[in-house]
């Protein structure tokens, strides 16, 4: 899916501000004709989640409706017009001047429809969307149902340890574009000795044969292309003397751009290769080290919504460990994330909805798998252009019914068969999509062994010292370095701890040192990178959390936070971020 652009053929019209909003708990809006207009409405921000901006919504998960009105500029017609929803957890349905246009199933990804013959072009048009996130056993993520891995009773009750913010999270944009316009373009690219390559697909929105061009500028080149499409395909593929490469230290782009008789669009790209080779994961043929965080986008006010002020803060704060990556746990981040991704050089695990799988019932698992698929074909097509994309995550942390299984236990646990089956699946579907990127997801201390064969990297997030020999950080160490010995034994890949962290309240202090005080918590991180430091088959260590996030409330979450971030929600550094940057910036 293209990202719309504003230039000399197509239009872009952001949507962003303050909307008419109304819950709609007993599922009546639509009767009530909300869809027209709100009578008893009160105001909401576009993007950002409801929950954060209206203190008796904190809790709410049901339907609630957003209204606004707007004009169409008159300079657009003759043209085709869509309404874009960067995100809307979880279930949305657009309405235009009363019309319901289409629905959207999943939060984090953007969807798209077109309204071109349900536009009003001498007046006003009333846009309303309707969005709910109830949680619901059969959903990615799922809710309400049991997990081995929350024990303690929370809310609300999710599978998974964060916040379930509810609402339209990313700008609702319209755009048009001409009749005939490109409708999706596919890059990918390699590098031969000093010289790069480019494989560049364009696709029409209609099998039309026409004539067009490409150029790519940059560096000292400038290279043109004729382009031919037939039955709407075009293809080119040319070579880049001397190139400039995209890595994490020199995040060099070049601009694309491609012209057809009637459109014209431009993209970023950077020229990489990424490749795993024995025990190390090699960007442009180099061993590259994946040093950075697990994270969440959460803030104050904005909850999960999109906050660009906040982003740019979070990179300069990232950059400042040292860190040069992170994985979108445990959802795909937003477009503009990636575009700065791409901009700053950092390399990106990029995470799909899937958190905390489990394969307790026939039935829910292939409606979750049905969802999965689906997840993976619209994160691919939205990010498959990203540089900083350089590895794709099909799930994270999914688990059989009961943990730390035996070999022969696993054997005989008809849900380890069922699990392996899903993830193979996935990872299967992902490669077919995209074979130039690699493929994984974030195992749990106790997966099935037989689960991580198909992943190119193994990815571990362990917590040993923390929920394993809490406070016993000298015996937790040992434990920690048996099993990462153990695990490159088992499966002689690239490992990537890709969380490990310790809860801490900010301004506790303790000596000696005790869970819960920054101490703890720079001694505990301090520990691990010195284990993983002795170890040439780690290939990252990415700490959980970044910064401290909202999370379901329970007797484990002190204010409902996790408070394993090396910064605390409002970004102020503990003592362990400063122990990042001893051994990162280094």
């Amino acid at each position: 899916m293209l990202y719309p652009q504003q230039n000399l053929i197509r239009n872009k019209l952001d949507l962003s501000g303050v909307w008419d909003f109304q819950i709609d708990p007993d599922q009546m809006g639509e009767q009530k004709g909300w869809q027209n207009g709100l009578v008893d409405s009160r105001p909401i921000a576009v993007p950002g989640s409801w929950n954060e901006q209206h203190e008796d919504l904190y809790n709410y998960l049901g339907l609630a409706w957003y209204v606004k009105s707007i004009y169409i500029p008159q300079g657009w017609r003759g043209q085709r017009v869509f309404l874009r929803v960067g995100s809307a957890c979880y279930f949305a349905t657009v309405y235009v001047n009363g019309n319901k246009i289409g629905s959207h199933e999943g939060g984090h990804l953007p969807f798209a429809f077109e309204i071109t013959d349900k536009i009003r072009w001498d007046t006003d048009n009333v846009i309303a969307i309707s969005v709910e996130n109830e949680l619901k056993p059969t959903r990615v993520p799922s809710g309400n149902m049991n997990t081995p891995l929350l024990p303690v009773a929370s809310f609300p009750h999710t599978t998974y340890d964060f916040f379930p913010f509810a609402g339209i999270h990313r700008p609702v944009v319209l755009y048009s574009v001409p009749q005939t316009n490109i409708d999706d373009v596919a890059v990918v690219t390699g590098i031969d000795g000093a010289d790069g390559t480019l494989k560049v697909t364009i696709r029409l929105n209609t099998a039309a044969s026409v004539q067009g061009s490409l150029q790519l500028t940059g560096g000292d080149a400038t290279i043109t292309a004729k382009l031919a499409f037939q039955d709407g395909l075009a293809e080119a593929q040319f070579t880049i003397p001397n190139a400039k490469f995209w890595s994490d230290k020199t995040p060099y782009l070049y601009d694309l751009t491609i012209q057809t008789e009637q459109d014209h669009y431009t993209l970023k790209v950077g020229i990489r290769t990424i490749a795993v080779q024995d025990s190390q994961i090699l960007l442009n043929g180099k061993p590259a080290k994946f040093n950075g965080f697990g994270r969440h986008e959460d803030f104050i006010a904005s909850g999960k919504g999109l906050n660009l002020p906040l982003l740019v803060k979070d990179y300069q704060l990232m950059r400042w460990t040292g860190a040069n990556s992170y994985r979108t746990s445990h959802y795909p981040y937003s477009e503009e994330e990636m575009q700065l991704a791409d901009r700053e050089g950092f390399l990106i695990i990029d995470e799909i909805p899937a958190v905390s799988l489990q394969f307790e019932d026939d039935e829910n698992i292939a409606i979750r798998h049905r969802v999965c698929l689906h997840q993976i074909d619209e994160l691919i097509a939205r990010d498959k252009n990203h540089p900083s994309v350089v590895m794709w995550c099909v799930a994270n942390e999914p688990m059989t019914p009961r943990l730390n299984l035996s070999p022969s236990e696993a054997l005989n646990d008809p849900a380890v068969a069922k699990g392996k089956d899903f993830l193979d699946k996935l990872m299967h579907h992902t490669r077919e999509l995209d074979p130039t990127r690699l493929v994984t997801f974030a195992t749990l201390g106790g997966t099935p062994t037989s689960w991580v064969e198909q992943c190119d990297v193994v990815c571990m997030n362990r917590y040993w010292g923390w929920y394993v020999m809490g406070g016993e950080l000298d015996k937790a160490l040992v434990s920690l370095e048996e099993e990462l010995d153990a695990a490159w034994e088992t499966w002689c890949k690239p490992i990537i701890m890709t969380e490990f962290g310790a809860d801490t309240l900010a301004g506790m202090h303790g000596q000696p040192n005790a869970m819960w005080t920054e101490e703890y918590q720079a001694e505990y991180i301090r520990g691990h990178l010195t284990v993983a430091a002795c170890k040439d088959y780690i290939a990252g260590m990415q700490v959980w959390n970044f910064a401290d996030f909202a999370a379901v409330q329970s007797t484990m979450r002190v204010g409902g936070l996790n408070m394993k971030g090396v910064f605390t929600r409002i970004r102020t550094p503990k003592m362990a971020a400063h122990v990042l940057r001893e051994f990162w910036i280094k």
